[in-house]
C-alpha cells in the first residue's frame, strides 16, 4: 500500500442531497471547440499522462469490446481501434438552464429525474495551449468539489492550461484540479469561492438492473443542461478505451442507450429517482466499410458509464489525497484459445504470475484459464480485467480456474495498486 503524506481539505466529506438553488442567469459565450482538445475532437493523450502503473500488467485482449470515443472528444471509433477525426464545428452561446416541472400532471419519470439531478450537472471548459472546449461533471459538495472524467481535464492540467466550470444557475468559477485517476478515467476538481452547491444524490449502482429508466444529463456539443433518456441496456459490461493495449482504460461499465454524445464526459447518468447511478465516459461508433472512411462519431444508443460506487471510492481517496487505488490480482493475461488456436471466449488464460501477488498467495498459476470471477463469468481478458476492477482492494473474491482437464475454484485477497 501507498503511504500519502498530504492531506487535501474536505477530506471525509460524504456527498449528499441538498435542495435546488437560484432561478437561471444569463451566461456569456462558451469558448471555440477546437481540434486537439479532449473535449472535442481529438483523440485524448492518454498515453502521454498515463503514468505506468502494476495494474497495467493485467494484459487486455483485443478481443475485448473497444468502445468509441472518449466522449469528452468527437473522435469516431470502431468496434477495434479509436479513430482520430478533425472537429467539425465550433461551439455557440447558450444560456444556462434549470430543469422544473411546469405541468405535475404531464410529468414522466424522466422529468422528475432531471427536475432533481439537474442542478448538480456542470459544464467543464478547459483551455490549453493546443486549444479549448468543453465536458461535464457532478457536483459532489456543497462547498465545490466536482467529479469529472480525466480525460475531460487532461491538457488543463499544465503549465498552460485553464479550468473553469459553470453550475447550472450560470454562475462561473475557477477551478483547479485536487487530483486524477487516468486508470478509471475519473478527476475531482475544486472550485474556487463556491458555497451553497447542490450536492448529487449518488445510487448504488450494484442494485441498478437491466431495463431500469436511464436519464443522461450533460453538456454535449457544448449545450449545458442537456437532458437525454432511456433504459439501462447491460451492466458489468466490459469495455477497453484506447487504440492500443499501452493507453487502454479498462471500464467495468453500465451500458445505456440514451443519447450521449462528444461533450457528454464527466456528466451523471441517473435513475428513475434522480440519483447518480453512473459517470458518462464513453460511446461506441460504427467504423466505415470503405478504405480510408470514417466511422460515425455521435450517438448509436450504446453508451458507457463507470458505475456510481467505483466513481464514488475514487472521488473520495483523490480528495482525500489526490490519488486513488485499485484492486490487483497480479496476473499477465490473454485470451484463452481453443485446440485449433482460436479465441472463441472461453476464458482468461493466464500468461505469467507476480511473486508475491495475490495470485501466487492462492496458487493461481501460469496455463489456468479464469472462466469467472465470483458469479460472473469471464470470456476474455478483458472481461478479467474489468471484474477484478470493480472490486476494492483487501476484497475476497472466488476465481473459477480451470486448470488441464479439470474445473476449481481458488479464493483470492486481492491486493492494491496505485
Amino acid at each position: 500500500m501507498t503511504e500519502h503524506q498530504h492531506q487535501h481539505p474536505g477530506a471525509g466529506q460524504q456527498f449528499a442531497w441538498q435542495q435546488p438553488q437560484a432561478a437561471p442567469q444569463p451566461t456569456t459565450p462558451q469558448p471555440v471547440l477546437t481540434p486537439g482538445y479532449p473535449g472535442y475532437g481529438g483523440l485524448p493523450p492518454v498515453a502521454e499522462q498515463r503514468a505506468p502503473r502494476r495494474g497495467s500488467r493485467l494484459r487486455i485482449g483485443l478481443a475485448g469490446l473497444v468502445a468509441g470515443a472518449l466522449i469528452g472528444g468527437g473522435a469516431g471509433a470502431g468496434v477495434v481501434t479509436l479513430l482520430d477525426e478533425p472537429a467539425t464545428g465550433t461551439g455557440s452561446p447558450t444560456s444556462a438552464q434549470s430543469v422544473t416541472i411546469e405541468n405535475p400532471d404531464r410529468a414522466t419519470t424522466a422529468t422528475a429525474a432531471a427536475a432533481k439531478a439537474a442542478p448538480s450537472v456542470v459544464t467543464v471548459y478547459v483551455s490549453s495551449g493546443s486549444g479549448a472546449g468543453s465536458g461535464s461533471g457532478v457536483v459532489l459538495t456543497a462547498d465545490g468539489y466536482v467529479l469529472t472524467n480525466n480525460h475531460v481535464v487532461a491538457e488543463g492540467a499544465g503549465a498552460a492550461g485553464s479550468v473553469q466550470v459553470r453550475t447550472a444557475d450560470g454562475t462561473l468559477y475557477d477551478a483547479e484540479i485536487v487530483g486524477t485517476d487516468p486508470a478509471s478515467d475519473l478527476a475531482v476538481l475544486r472550485l474556487d469561492g463556491a458555497e451553497d452547491l447542490v450536492a448529487a444524490t449518488f445510487a448504488d449502482s450494484d442494485e441498478v438492473q437491466i431495463g431500469d429508466v436511464a436519464v443522461a444529463i450533460g453538456a454535449p456539443l457544448g449545450l449545458s443542461n442537456t437532458v437525454t433518456d432511456g433504459i439501462i441496456s447491460a451492466t458489468g459490461r466490459a469495455v477497453a478505451t484506447g487504440s492500443t493495449e499501452g493507453d487502454a482504460t479498462v471500464l467495468d461499465a453500465i451500458q445505456t442507450d440514451a443519447a450521449i454524445n462528444p461533450g457528454n464526459s464527466g456528466g451523471a447518468l441517473v435513475d428513475g429517482a434522480g440519483e447518480v447511478i453512473g459517470i458518462n465516459t464513453a460511446i461506441a461508433t460504427v467504423a466505415s466499410g470503405l478504405p480510408g472512411g470514417q466511422g460515425q462519431s455521435g450517438n448509436i444508443g450504446v453508451g458507457f458509464a463507470i458505475p456510481s460506487n467505483t466513481a464514488q471510492r475514487v472521488a473520495q481517496q483523490l480528495i482525500e489525497t489526490g490519488d486513488a487505488t485499485r484492486a490487483f490480482l497480479g496476473v499477465t493475461a490473454r485470451n484463452a484459445a481453443d485446440d485449433q488456436n482460436r479465441e472463441v471466449g472461453t476464458g482468461a488464460e493466464v500468461v505469467s504470475v507476480e511473486a508475491g501477488s495475490a495470485a501466487e498467495n492462492a496458487d493461481l498459476q501460469a496455463g489456468d484459464v479464469v472462466t469467472a470471477v465470483g458469479e460472473r463469468p469471464v470470456t476474455t481478458s478483458t472481461e478479467l480485467t474489468a471484474a477484478i476492477r470493480s472490486k476494492a482492494p483487501g476484497e475476497t473474491v472466488e476465481l473459477t480456474v480451470r486448470r488441464g482437464g479439470d474445473t476449481r475454484t481458488l479464493e483470492v485477497t486481492l491486493g492494491e495498486t496505485d
